[in-house]
């Protein structure tokens, strides 16, 4: 190189100038710049040109490209398919610079009804499958336009957005569509683009144009105002979404997330072979096919148990079924299905789009505002459109009506003219009319003039004048300009507008154990010294009454079982202490033990203090508003609270009621408001009175009397029931009886009561009541640890004041301790307690699940049993006490 290229380096630059003569191309730069400069070119083209949405259309500029390329050539619904070549090699040819497959996958999206929850483009012949098959090359396929493609295109020949020279300035396209209505929630958009990425769910149109007309009404409405008419997502492939705590983000700020579910049937195989499950739904976008290959798969595995056999029964809907073994719990496959397959899958909400060629994230309002905005700016373009076009007609017209009011003057000088430029100007300078006028006169047809058409002409005129009032008042009234876009907007809506496909539920949350788990019947014991397990409530067989009994629990000889109930899997357990604490504890999270083991500490399992002692444990599902608890203490002291007041499950507890000095909580059930109250007392004492005697209190509270006693006397046991139903009584020595709950009369509360069983050396004192009904099973434990089931139909149904009969044999040394209600399999098991319905007594205290029904008026006992009534007289004297009941509060 010679040395005129040898540049010396300037003082304060780091790099060359370089020369630069007449012919020279070269630019002294620093790369970082060029780099810089050229990748955000680079990026903003991706964003803009291809990978975003306008927030005003809701599509990308390849769609709109193929839309409007669509309707140049005449591709509308009436009229016959074409070659999906033909609009390829438009949309390439005129506007976009790009790959043919780019632009022929683009229009097969527009076209699949599982892709698109309202197609754009009506294809004919194949443009693939839910199973993710390719379409055919485009030379095999047609297409045309939807009809509510047409929606979006509407007026676009009338000046109502803007055109911007195409790639090579020979052509104009539009940068944005009419859009009648906002096609960018109703179809959803997605895209990935450089350092950003939008994913749009579709929406039902019916919803979306609801909110946008309440927004037109109310321009001050929040997102949650308008959340009441878009209910969430509406997939094109349906499906179940659970929980809307994510769409609701997404609504408010722009970001979301949304657990899509398949649409799963259960039902039963022909002839009672077993079970299968039947999928008829999948989530959005979603490959059917590879679905089923991965259950495959999971089931080949192992992964997955209890499938026989997978196959897929779908033509035009989707159906997928999937057989189960015979001791499969159908439940429990689905959950595994759910966990393990695209069966749930998350579909990301990220509402980003570009407003006036800004990537920006949006939440629904301001989405709607923008789409309501660019409807204003189309109407009152149209408006202006039209009133320009009128305009010139009414010009034209008022030409035309001063030919025809002096015709025999415009003939002499039109006949007179030797040329018609000449008869023009003579026109003008007689008349003082336009250059268009007088060439629309020029050119007027002699029918013009006879009197129909003159009548015609004057109509007209009249016509153009009304209509150009009309668009003036359109212009200068935004009012009108409301009226007018609600009222297309409700047009397309009632046309192609259609129902939900997606439902909606309550959260879900994410996959836990607790989904794997059967919901199942469990005998739930605790034992003194505080150990406690779960065994399945088959594992006791039935006996007859008077029979010895098998062993439930392995104990210490200083520990004896003390609690005994029955709860399921799903349930929460609300632990009450004696000192009136409360705990919670899944069913599921209680360790399984097999029949004789001892079971863990319930210490291990809940953050109880060493010193505390089980009291109550109550089953519950929900903690509803309409329902309460009811306490009773060993004093006799009750207590009624709000459930709900208990619905912040904490594994540290809560104080549940303030139990005084030398008291302890013996029951908690629970209660709806019309149930009656009876306590019973270890010397044979009872007492009912209505639950409204007790009247609600705050949950640190300490309660009011519940029934007097007398000196040694103590409460064993409450029951919470109806009218009807049927009181068990059950002494140490192992008597029980049945007696109806009517022969407690209703007392006042704080009373003494009656008496309820006739205690002695034989029966020894009371240590359970409960309420039972015929056709129910028993479970009587004693402090040795010995279970016996038994039916109540062996127990007959005597009179209050009686010993009753013999339920089980009994050591010299040993002694009941607890009884439990077992629910008969062959009957319809009570629903747990949920927030919005009850079946009567569903709680669980300290020793039993109870319920509420009635004894049967025909049953016939012949055991020689102590049935004699003990007189009225032998009753205390209750009525001295009752000044006890209205000031007693503790």
């Amino acid at each position: 190189m010679s040395d005129d290229f040898t540049p010396d380096l300037p003082e304060d630059e780091g790099t060359p100038d370089l020369p630069a003569g007449p012919t020279s191309r070269i630019i002294n730069r620093l790369i970082e710049d060029e780099m810089r400069e050229s990748f955000i070119d680079y990026s903003m083209s991706v964003i803009v040109q291809r990978a975003l949405p306008d927030v005003r259309d809701g599509l990308k500029p390849v769609h709109r490209r193929i839309l409007y390329a669509m309707s140049e050539a005449g591709l509308i619904p009436t009229r016959p398919y074409k070659k999906c070549a033909t609009v390829v090699g438009d949309v390439l040819g005129k506007y976009h610079p790009h790959g043919d497959s780019s632009v022929y996958d683009a229009l097969v999206r527009m076209v699949q009804d599982f892709s698109l929850r309202y197609p754009l483009v009506d294809g004919q012949g194949n443009f693939g499958s839910i199973d993710g098959d390719a379409a055919a090359a485009y030379r095999y396929t047609e297409s045309r336009m939807a009809p509510l493609a047409l929606e979006l295109l509407a007026d676009i020949d009338k000046d109502t957005v803007d055109f911007a020279p195409n790639y090579d300035d020979r052509l104009t396209e539009p940068r944005v569509l009419p859009a009648k209505v906002p096609n960018l929630l109703i179809n959803g958009s997605s895209g990935i683009a450089v350092g950003m990425a939008t994913n749009i769910p579709p929406h039902n149109l019916r919803e979306v144009v609801a909110a946008c007309v309440h927004l037109i009404d109310n321009p001050d409405a929040t997102w949650e105002d308008l959340h009441q008419f878009v209910r969430g997502p509406d997939f094109p492939t349906g499906g179940i979404i659970y929980g809307r705590d994510g769409f609701r983000g997404a609504y408010e700020h722009g970001r979301g997330r949304v657990v899509l579910r398949a649409r799963a049937e259960i039902e039963e195989k022909d002839g009672g072979r077993g079970e299968r499950i039947i999928i008829t739904e999948v989530p959005f976008q979603v490959n059917k096919s590879r679905l089923i290959e991965h259950i495959a798969e999971l089931v080949r595995d192992k992964k997955i148990e209890g499938i026989s056999d997978l196959r897929d029964e779908s033509d035009r809907n989707i159906r997928v079924v999937i057989d189960l073994k015979r001791d499969a719990i159908p439940h429990i496959v689905l959950n595994q299905l759910f966990k393990h397959t695209q069966l749930q899958s998350t579909f990301g909400i990220i509402m980003l789009s570009l407003v006036g060629g800004v990537p920006k994230v949006m939440g629904l309002r301001e989405m709607l505002q923008h789409f309501v905005q660019h409807r204003h700016v189309v109407v009152r373009r149209r408006a202006e459109f039209e009133l320009r076009k009128a305009r010139e007609r009414e010009h034209i017209l008022e030409g035309l009506k001063i030919a025809v009011d002096n015709i025999d003057e415009v003939i002499a000088i039109i006949r007179g003219s030797e040329t018609t430029a000449e008869a023009g100007e003579s026109l003008r300078g007689r008349f003082g009319l336009s250059e268009r006028q007088s060439d629309a006169i020029l050119n007027m047809r002699l029918a013009r003039l006879t009197g129909l058409e003159i009548e015609q002409l004057e109509s007209e005129l009249a016509d153009v004048r009304a209509t150009i009032a009309d668009l003036e008042d359109i212009l200068a009234n935004v009012e009108r300009r409301k009226s007018i876009i609600k009222d297309e907007l409700t047009e397309v809506s009632d046309k192609f507008g259609d129902e939900r496909r997606t439902d909606i539920l309550g959260d879900a949350g994410s996959l836990s154990i607790e989904d794997l788990i059967p919901d199942e019947e469990m005998v739930i014991t605790v034992s003194h010294a505080g150990y406690i397990k779960r065994v399945p409530s088959d594992t006791y067989r039935a006996q007859a009454r008077g029979g010895r009994g098998i062993e439930g629990m392995k104990t210490k000889e200083e520990d004896w079982v003390e609690h005994l109930f029955l709860a399921n899997t799903h349930d929460y357990l609300m632990f009450f202490t004696r000192d009136g604490q409360c705990y919670w504890l899944k069913v599921h999270e209680v360790p399984v033990g097999s029949r004789n083991s001892r079971g863990k500490p319930v210490v291990n399992l809940i953050n109880m203090g060493g010193d505390e002692k089980i009291a109550a444990l109550v089953p519950v599902r929900t903690f509803a508003h309409d329902k309460s608890l009811i306490f009773a203490t060993r004093n006799g002291v009750v207590k009624k609270t709000s459930l709900a007041a208990y619905g912040n499950p904490r594994r540290v507890g809560i104080n549940a009621m303030n139990v005084l000095d030398g008291d302890e909580l013996i029951s908690v059930q629970l209660a709806d408001g019309n149930c009656d109250v009876v306590l019973a007392t270890r010397d044979g004492m009872a007492i009912r009175f209505e639950e409204s005697d007790a009247r609600e209190m705050g949950r640190a509270t300490t309660g009011v009397r519940g029934i007097s006693l007398r000196k040694g006397d103590l409460v064993i046991g409450m029951v919470v029931t109806k009218a009807g139903s049927t009181l068990l009584v059950m002494t140490e020595k192992g008597m029980g009886k049945r007696t109806p709950v009517e022969d407690y009369r209703r007392q006042n509360r704080g009373g003494m009561g009656v008496i309820n069983v006739k205690t002695s050396d034989k029966t020894g004192r009371v240590v359970a009541m409960k309420e039972v009904h015929p056709g129910d099973e028993l479970m009587v434990i004693t402090r040795e640890g010995i279970i016996i089931r038994t039916p109540v139909d062996g127990i007959r149904v005597i009179g209050r004041n009686t010993q009753g009969v013999k339920i089980i044999n009994l050591g010299s040394k040993d002694s009941v301790m607890d009884v439990a209600r077992v629910v008969n399999e062959d009957e319809e098991p009570l629903p747990i307690l949920d927030a919005t319905e009850s079946t009567g007594q569903e709680v669980v205290d300290s020793v039993a699940l109870e319920e509420t029904l009635g004894i049967d008026p025909d049953f016939d006992d012949d055991d020689g049993g102590v049935s004699l009534d003990t007189p009225a007289d032998d009753e205390p004297e209750e009525d001295s006490l009752d000044e006890l009941r209205a000031d007693d509060d503790f």
